[in-house]
Parts: structure tokens; sequence; C-alpha cells
């Protein structure tokens, strides 16, 4: 294979937290997630343009100079049809409202009472207005929708924040993800499509204080842009080891 000296992108591998952003923003497919790490597949496969440099927040990728082989159109057709066939199996795969009877759109009642302060030794009430919460399995419309406030967490959050229930997740309608683990493209699409096609109020986000988590932050304003629908965004950190030591608007964010 022929080989040049052009520009072409580089990882650095220390700072990669493995969040996937740049995954989407390369048209060519030449980026991937290796081992949790992204990755530059081929070097065939890269223009050397460098459009995912703006997506990664960690600052990993740069543009270099350096003897690679020359850029392959032809091999980045075929390569994009390769992912093509190997998503459409993923794709159909994927749950629909009502597969499972386990899924199947919920309303709930809450307590009547808050869950976050209770006496000593009753039992806390749960605060959780919907069934199912996975964003993988929630429909895209349903009547709990109409002017809701969602909360989108991270599914790690409940669990290091003792007060989830009434600091967070009184009063909304809840969604969980995890920005590292599940596909965050899908996420913004369908979240786009929730915006958009009901009478949401607002979007609450909240995300754990780990470089990867913030990754759910990057999807739901991705979502709300796309959606156009101007609903106010804010997100929520959380620490390990619980309590929510910050919180912005969504608008405030550079990117």
């Amino acid at each position: 294979m022929a080989t040049t000296t052009r520009q072409i992108i580089e990882i650095d591998e220390e700072l990669c937290d493995g969040c996937g952003l740049c995954i989407p923003s390369c048209a060519e497919g030449a980026l991937q997630m290796v081992e949790g790490k992204a990755k530059l597949v081929s070097d065939s496969l890269c223009d050397g343009i460098g459009n995912c440099l703006g997506e990664c927040p960690q600052g990993a990728i740069r543009v270099i100079e350096r003897e690679a082989a020359e850029y392959d159109e032809a091999k980045v057709e075929q390569h994009l049809k390769q992912l093509k066939l190997q998503q459409e199996p993923l794709e159909a795969a994927r749950p629909v409202n009502g597969g499972c009877p386990g899924a199947a759109s919920r309303m709930l009642a809450p307590a009547a009472e808050p869950a976050a302060e209770s006496e000593e030794g009753s039992k806390l009430r749960s605060r959780l207005r919907n069934w199912p919460v996975e964003l993988m399995l929630v429909p895209e419309q349903a009547p709990y929708y109409d002017g809701a406030d969602l909360l989108i967490s991270a599914d790690c959050v409940p669990f290091a924040e003792p007060n989830f229930h009434g600091e967070l997740l009184d009063g909304r309608v809840l969604m969980i993800a995890c920005p590292k683990l599940d596909d965050a493209q899908f996420y913004v699409a369908k979240l786009s499509r929730i915006l958009s096609q009901n009478n949401i109020r607002s979007v609450t986000v909240a995300f754990m204080e780990v470089p990867c988590c913030f990754g759910l932050v990057h999807v739901v304003k991705q979502a709300i842009e796309q959606a156009g629908s101007g609903v106010d965004g804010r997100a929520v950190r959380v620490g390990i080891q619980g309590g929510m030591d910050s919180e912005f608007d969504l608008r405030e964010l550079p990117f």
C-alpha cells in the first residue's frame, strides 16, 4: 500500500476516557471503540480534516503530520457498507414497546408524602411516576409526557445519591442510561423524537462526577438542539459518595 507524509489524527490514550463522543463525528467510520478507548482503525480511512477534534472533551485528539497510507475513498465506501451491515441486526434486535410484558408502558401513582424526609424507623416511599425507565425501552409517546419534567439520569446516580427520590426524582418522569456502555447516538435520536413529539416542559440530566459520565450531558444537549423544542435544560453532577456538587444550565455549555 502506498504511503505518503500527510496530516492524520492521533489519539492520546492517556487522555482518552472512552466517552465515545468522537465516533459519530467521523463520517468515514475511521474511529471505533476498542477495549474502552477510541482508536483509529486504519490510516487509509482518515482524511486528516479533523472533524472529531472538537467533539473530544478531554482534548485527546489532535492532527499531526506523519508517514501514513494514502486516504482511500473506495476503501471508505466499502468500510461504511460493512459497518451498516453489522449495525442492521443490532437495530432489528432493539426492543420495541410492548415486545416484553414487563416493558409495557405504565403511569404510576407515587406516594403522597415526600420520600426524602421520613421519621426514623419508617420506610421511604418511591417517587417513581412511570415505567419502564430504561431509555432503550421507554415509549416515544405516552400520556405522562404531557407537561412533564424529564429526569435523564446516569444509571449509577441512584446508587450514589441517597436522596435521589426526594431531591431529583420527585415530580419528574424518569429515564436512565449509561453514556459509556450504551449507544449514545441512538439515544440522541430517540430523545430528540420524544422532545419533538410531546409537550415536555423541562429536562434535567443527572450525571456522575467521573469524566466519562459527562457524555450523557452531550447526549441530552444534542437531543434538545435536534428537536428544536427550546425546552429548558439543566445538568446536575453527583459525587461518587453522594451529594450534588454542581448544577448548570445546558445553554451555558460551549459545545
